[in-house]
């Protein structure tokens, strides 16, 4: 079984335990002061309230509520949850029932156990009373052995074969430093593996095959907190747990975060909401709600263009994770009840379900109306990529097909993006197709050289080395009345003599056609090929020619054309813009003796002089012949332009024609020389001893 597949039938979000901090110590306050006086006018001797503050109990249970609310929009069934608090006992506030799957229950449960109890005073007397959170956590690996209603479906459905039990436990607590981590994560481990063994012997629970412990260390704004996050760490093969520590006020800001990973979900900004003021009836404003839904409603759009995506995307401000901005667009009477052309559909909640712009919204959409949302594209207009509408009482999100409807005819080949006509090199691709096409066979058993297909494999290696995808992008494939049929014989994996004898005749007709400055004109127009100048011409064509020949040197006889490349030409663009090329006369003499009857030790390499022609402003000869080009004088990257040369041999050509006197104590064959011989000429007086050896 594959492993998205295991992770579809047996998700870790299917049973989430929280475990609460029922301690003492949850009773104090977060020391974040809310002002609790609302009143602007003031009469004399009013007396103002005291600003208020939340207690570390009330934030982690107003955060772990909010989770369990986003999970139950989303999520109706599949998804579960149960809460246990711990203090010197394990507080069970539901069970894996659908029926105590909701708020209410969880809330009335919460309202019955109460505030954390207060600290025992040091001069009691009695037996001192434990508060711990480990309660609460042997209490959850417990609960996650228990079966729910759906593994008691697979079980009974597969027969008797074994089901995953995966889980995630999130605590909410707080420790001193950490050491005290360490101890409590070492403590899961130890009751988690007492349980498998438990589960392993009876017949009503299951073995946990996998656990996600999240453990939230919290503290007030005041404290510093001696212990560090650190990011999922897998402490054996069924536990791997991780750790935030967090003031108490942002608990709410990372459990936004860390929802999104541990449901797949992603957020949404609606964008330029016209809503009217609550004061002033008269006037609106644009307001921004942020929603949550399921991550593959972006799919589609997060496949289109990179940069339209990553316009749209940015960092939430003061949060973890990436928000993305749609725009509202104003509707015109269009119901949620009538059809659109979607791909998707998936419920949705706002994140700040109580503020007065979510509100309207909700309402404007449970109302029957629909909300289009549109994304804008960085080159320039928009696209309408989603719709919100309610169903049943439900809001959901509705991914728009922003692509070619399967209704339509196949979009062309040569469209690109946006339906941009592109200049690729459709006739010769078809052509590849076709010399290329498989068809079934019989394979006898003696047969060798490998299978079929691994010599189709290598076929196709060979012959897409050198093919550019673009008819812009090559020279030599526009040209085929030119270099016919060098490229379909350079590009077999063996060549005879006689085909060896056809490319040599090409690449010398190139250089007979360089030698008259000719331009190189496509077949069947009377337009030069792109470039303004003939040297720039021909030198795109000399480098891509010898790319080509280049990556085929298949064999002897590869290599025999390769080299008769690189005598016959030498043309260096920075250093002489003519350059130095076969003359005439001399090309078509090979020509003539070159052949596949002829011996190649008779034939006399190609002079490589300066080009002359029978243009009256041609230049006078050179007087010496430039020695052909070799394989020393290529550069690094094997080609035949922009020899680069080493400091070295830049060093040594210029010092090649200096003559400086040799230094005296390198003449003879004493190397002891008197240094400073004039030193007692001057008025200085004679010194002694001043010799050196």
């Amino acid at each position: 079984m594959s492993f998205s597949l295991t992770n579809t039938m047996y998700p870790a979000n299917h049973k989430t335990v929280f475990v609460l901090d029922h301690t003492p110590y949850f009773g104090i306050s977060c020391e974040n002061p809310i002002e609790f006086e609302f009143l602007k006018s003031r009469t004399p001797g009013f007396i103002p309230m005291n600003p208020i503050s939340k207690s570390l109990w009330t934030s982690s249970v107003e955060s772990a509520i909010e989770y369990c609310r986003i999970v139950w929009d989303l999520f109706p069934t599949g998804k579960l949850v149960r809460f246990i608090a711990s203090d010197t006992v394990a507080h069970i506030l539901n069970t894996w029932s659908p029926l105590q799957q909701n708020l209410t229950h969880i809330m009335n449960g919460m309202s019955l156990i109460g505030i954390p109890p207060p600290p025992v005073p040091l001069r009691s007397v009695g037996t001192p009373q434990d508060h711990t959170v480990l309660h609460g956590l042997r209490a959850a690996i417990e609960a996650i052995s228990e079966p729910t209603d759906l593994q008691e479906k697979l079980k009974s459905s597969l027969d008797g074969q074994k089901i995953l039990n995966k889980c995630r436990v999130i605590c909410i607590t707080s420790a001193r430093d950490n050491d005290s981590m360490k101890r409590l994560e070492d403590i899961f481990l130890t009751v988690l593996n007492q349980q498998n063994k438990a589960s392993a012997t009876s017949d009503k629970s299951l073995s946990i095959d996998h656990c996600h412990l999240v453990i939230i260390n919290t503290f007030p704004i005041s404290i510093d907190s001696q212990v560090n996050n650190h990011p999922p760490k897998v402490l054996s093969p069924i536990l791997t747990t991780e750790v935030h520590s967090i003031k108490a006020p942002h608990i709410p800001n990372k459990f936004s975060s860390i929802i999104l990973d541990h449901y797949d979900l992603a957020s949404t900004t609606v964008t330029g909401i016209p809503m009217k003021e609550e004061q002033n009836a008269s006037s609106s404003a644009n307001y921004d709600v942020e929603i949550f839904h399921v991550s593959s409603a972006h799919t589609a759009m997060l496949k289109g263009n990179a940069s339209d995506s990553a316009a749209i995307r940015t960092i939430k401000d003061g949060l973890e994770y990436e928000t993305t901005t749609l725009k509202w667009c104003t509707p015109r009477g269009v119901m949620g009840s009538e059809l659109q052309n979607c791909t998707c559909m998936h419920r949705i909640t706002p994140v700040d379900v109580n503020s007065r712009p979510s509100l309207c919204l909700i309402n404007f959409l449970l109302n029957g109306r629909s909300v289009m949302l549109e994304m804008p594209r960085k080159a320039g207009g928009k696209i309408t990529s989603h719709l919100l509408a309610a169903h049943g009482g439900e809001i959901f999100i509705h991914t728009l097909c922003t692509a070619r409807s399967v209704l339509e005819d196949p979009p062309s080949i040569s469209e690109g993006c946006g339906g941009r006509v592109t200049d690729y090199r459709i006739p010769d691709f078809g052509l590849l197709i076709k010399q290329n096409t498989l068809v079934p066979i019989k394979l006898k058993g003696n047969e060798d050289g490998g299978q079929p297909i691994q010599k189709m494999k290598t076929r196709l290696n060979r012959l897409t080395r050198y093919w550019p995808m673009t008819i812009s992008s090559t020279l030599i494939f526009n040209l085929k009345n030119y270099f016919d049929p060098l490229p379909t014989l350079i590009s077999k994996e063996k060549i005879t003599d006689d085909e060896t004898f056809q490319c040599k005749k090409v690449i010398y007709n190139l250089i007979s056609l360089e030698s008259k400055m000719e331009p190189l004109h496509p077949p069947n127009t009377g337009q030069r090929v792109k470039g303004q100048k003939r040297e720039e011409q021909y030198k795109a064509m000399w480098n891509e020619l010898e790319t080509l020949i280049k990556n085929n040197l298949h064999s002897e006889n590869h290599r025999g054309v390769y080299g008769c490349l690189l005598e016959c030409h030498k043309f260096n663009f920075d250093e002489d813009k003519l350059g130095d090329k076969v003359e005439l006369d001399d090309a078509l003499n090979q020509l003539d003796n070159i052949g596949p009857g002829k011996n190649d030790q008779d034939v006399p390499r190609a002079s490589v002089i300066r080009a002359t022609t029978d243009s009256p402003m041609s230049p006078p000869p050179l007087a010496s012949i430039a020695p052909p080009l070799s394989r020393a004088g290529l550069n690094r990257s094997g080609g035949i332009y922009h020899a680069q040369r080493t400091l070295l041999e830049i060093f040594a050509s210029h010092e090649k024609g200096k003559s400086r006197p040799e230094f005296a104590g390198r003449q003879g064959d004493s190397l002891v020389w008197k240094l400073y011989p004039n030193l007692k000429t001057n008025d200085h007086g004679p010194r002694e001893g001043m010799e050196v050896e």
